[in-house]
């Protein structure tokens, strides 16, 4: 697919110093599609950067993302996502209707008129219009150069056509096996305030867990890994069996960046604020940097990591309209 039609991803990751040439679009627009979706060959997945590295993170699951292929970026080596860019100026973006009925296909993201394509040449179609509209304005800031760092929504979105569409069982199945060594549920023995501080963040989403999804899920301490209950990895999978791709896409994203299941799910079903959930991530790393300081090429990483996950909320956010 050309660099003019996939959000800038081609072969290979892309990095913060390649911009990709383009064609000047006049008008980026919305319309309703009233064909069916084309579903596009799903590119070979690279492995997914795992969680928030708790203290009691034993497992680090090997199963590939289906969330990041080639030319999507992926690991720790992908372009960072940046925050969603503001409205642009309407000369070079405005929404148009299409005079036919949805079917099965969403908003088709349409550039000079011809649709936008993802890197495995499936139609970019989104499920709600106002997603699509803010998959819009990402290429509508677009300038002379692509900038895939500058469009995440256009990217999770090629992930969840691409990478999920046609493969959802395997990626419910990889977000349950993380509820089975779940972050939450591995807790330090000492210091004291550590215990407390992992108590106070975990011991409440445990709970909300147990009430809303029925999982049940148990707490070790140390660094022992242990099995979780069937009951409890089915309660989980429960949850997920009626995410779209595109849910499922921004839920695996979170859930590798966190080392959660459950904080993710909480966060989907609005018990947590991403601020929130991403604190109860990093309850451990935040008590190591008031001990001994930040590390700043640490804190860029996570910076960057906390950029996919705002992006990830926000297509939940908009995906719910």
């Amino acid at each position: 697919m050309s660099a003019s039609s996939n959000g800038g991803e081609q072969s290979g990751r892309p990095s913060a110093e390649r911009r990709l040439t383009r064609r000047c679009y006049k008008t980026v627009t919305v319309a309703e599609d009233s064909r069916p979706s084309t579903v596009g060959v799903h590119p070979t997945p690279n492995p997914s950067p795992q969680g928030g590295g708790g203290y009691g993170r034993r497992q680090s699951h090997s199963v590939p993302s289906p969330l990041v292929g080639e030319g999507q970026g992926g690991g720790d080596c992908r372009t960072s996502l940046v925050g969603v860019p503001s409205t642009p100026n309407p000369s070079q973006r405005r929404v148009e209707d299409a005079p036919s009925a949805r079917w099965g296909g969403g908003y088709r993201v349409l550039l000079d008129g011809r649709p936008a394509r993802t890197p495995a040449k499936a139609l970019l179609a989104l499920p709600t219009r106002v997603l699509a509209e803010a998959v819009a304005a990402e290429w509508g800031v677009q300038r002379e150069h692509i900038d895939p760092a500058a469009m995440p929504l256009t990217r999770l979105a090629n992930s969840a056509i691409d990478g999920v569409r046609g493969r959802a069982a395997e990626v419910r199945a990889d977000i349950v096996k993380y509820a089975g060594s779940d972050l939450l549920c591995y807790r330090a023995t000492e210091p004291e305030e550590l215990v407390r501080r992992q108590a106070g963040l975990w011991d409440p989403v445990l709970a909300w867990g147990r009430e809303a999804l029925g999982a049940r899920l148990e707490v070790a301490e140390g660094l022992m890994p242990m099995t979780q209950p069937q009951a409890a990895q089915r309660a989980v999978a429960s949850a997920l069996d009626d995410q779209d791709a595109f849910a499922l896409a921004a839920l695996h994203v979170m859930t590798t960046l966190t080392g959660s299941a459950l904080l993710a799910l909480a966060h989907a079903h609005e018990h947590l604020t991403a601020e929130q959930a991403w604190t109860a991530a990093h309850v451990d790393e935040d008590w190591q940097i008031g001990k001994w300081g930040a590390d700043a090429e640490a804190a860029a990483r996570r910076q960057r990591r906390w950029f996919e996950m705002q992006a990830a909320s926000r297509m939940l956010a908009l995906l719910r309209h």
